[in-house]
């Protein structure tokens, strides 16, 4: 089905999401008929950011709002899909629109699985009835289901449509305006060189991805990083509960500007506990890239400016890579927490592996790694 129809179906005016791979036709659709307008649609920071927006439009309108998100997200609207939009507290109608992931039999990675499995019961145990598209469903049978949702919505529940693989089809693209000369790849390859042995941890998506293609290039094992493969807007968090307890070793994160923005009270929390062995790094593409290039509102803020009102010790924005290596040098000798904002443009190569352990083989051998005993700050050996 076209994504313009399903939209046309919906009716509704007001969309708020989290971009997922499985709904990039819908998102492309949107970001033309509406692009970024705090009116009809916004990309937000994270699914239970999505949920309140959606409350407040229609508290503001009484019409129904549509939320967007991959069924990872799922986890992040349990709060206001139990506490504030659920019909026996305010009743507060909407249309959640969840691109089904590691749907069982359908192959797919194992990030997803788990949470594939469970998807539908979610729904269920959050009293949301849902229907789920399949790339044969019909306009007429979306109007169908439409007609007995608005009788749901009309008394304040909440609905949604949990969308296979390939179910909704769009021909247009995302125009991202980003001119940033960086390669991600290049600036991975970069910090995996000055980090020089030291623990990092990379958030999810193309980044861990990269990481883990630069050790196999360089003939190197993997023991020295922990691959975030899901858990997105997240890696900050376990990067400071590794320094935390590791205080002889610099720990590195390698984050995006999507997955900081998520979280991003983690920043917070983060500069409150000062780790001087913390050398936070948020490659900054402007876009939520995997999924679709949608834009983040990372251009409309200043991070190096939050991280450094969050209370980290130093902070920088890096544009070019001499600059990019002297901040990385600088951060490795530094011994204080740390945060460079590196401005990156948007692609990757075509021919990008994703990695040949599992998540289980990737923990055994990081905290193999962390449980050695004789390193000093930043990794060396101490005699």
């Amino acid at each position: 089905m076209q994504a313009k129809q399903f939209i046309n179906l919906l009716g509704a005016d007001f969309y708020t999401g989290v971009p997922d791979s499985q709904l990039k036709a819908l998102c492309s659709c949107l970001m033309r008929e509406y692009g970024i307008d705090p009116k009809h649609h916004v990309i937000a920071a994270n699914e239970g950011n999505c949920a309140a927006l959606a409350a407040g439009y229609h508290l503001a309108t009484g019409k129904v709002p549509v939320v967007y998100m991959q069924n990872s997200g799922e986890g992040n609207i349990v709060n206001p899909a139990a506490s504030l939009l659920h019909d026996d507290v305010y009743g507060i109608p909407v249309i959640f629109v969840i691109g089904w992931r590691g749907e069982p039999g359908v192959k797919d990675e194992p990030q997803h699985v788990y949470q594939g499995q469970i998807t539908c019961q979610l729904l269920k145990d959050l009293g949301i009835e849902f229907y789920i598209v399949s790339p044969e469903t019909s306009e007429a049978e979306i109007a169908t289901v439409m007609n007995q949702f608005r009788e749901l919505l009309t008394e304040g529940k909440d609905v949604a449509f949990v969308i296979r693989k390939n179910a909704l089809t769009d021909k247009g693209t995302v125009n991202n305006p980003n001119q940033q000369k960086l390669i991600r790849e290049d600036i991975i390859r970069t910090i995996a060189e000055c980090s020089q042995g030291d623990p990092i941890v990379s958030t999810t998506g193309k980044a861990s991805r990269e990481l883990f293609e630069i050790r196999e290039q360089r003939g190197e094992g993997h023991e020295n990083d922990f691959l975030t493969v899901g858990s997105m807007g997240h890696a900050s968090s376990i990067a400071l509960g590794i320094a935390a307890q590791k205080e002889n070793l610099t720990v590195w994160c390698i984050d995006g500007d999507g997955a900081a923005l998520m979280h991003m009270g983690a920043m917070a929390v983060i500069g409150a506990c000062r780790p001087a062995n913390l050398v936070h790094i948020v490659i900054d593409n402007e876009a939520h890239e995997t999924v679709g290039r949608m834009p983040t509102v990372s251009p409309a803020i200043q991070l190096a400016g939050i991280a450094k009102n969050c209370g980290y010790a130093y902070t920088a924005e890096i544009f070019s890579m001499a600059q990019l290596v002297r901040e990385l040098q600088a951060a490795r000798a530094r011994k204080q927490l740390s945060f460079l904002q590196v401005h990156c443009g948007l692609g990757s190569r075509a021919d990008l592996g994703r990695p040949t352990t599992s998540p289980k083989q990737n923990k055994a051998a990081f905290m193999k790694r962390l449980a050695e005993s004789g390193y000093g700050m930043s990794g060396t050996k101490n005699d």
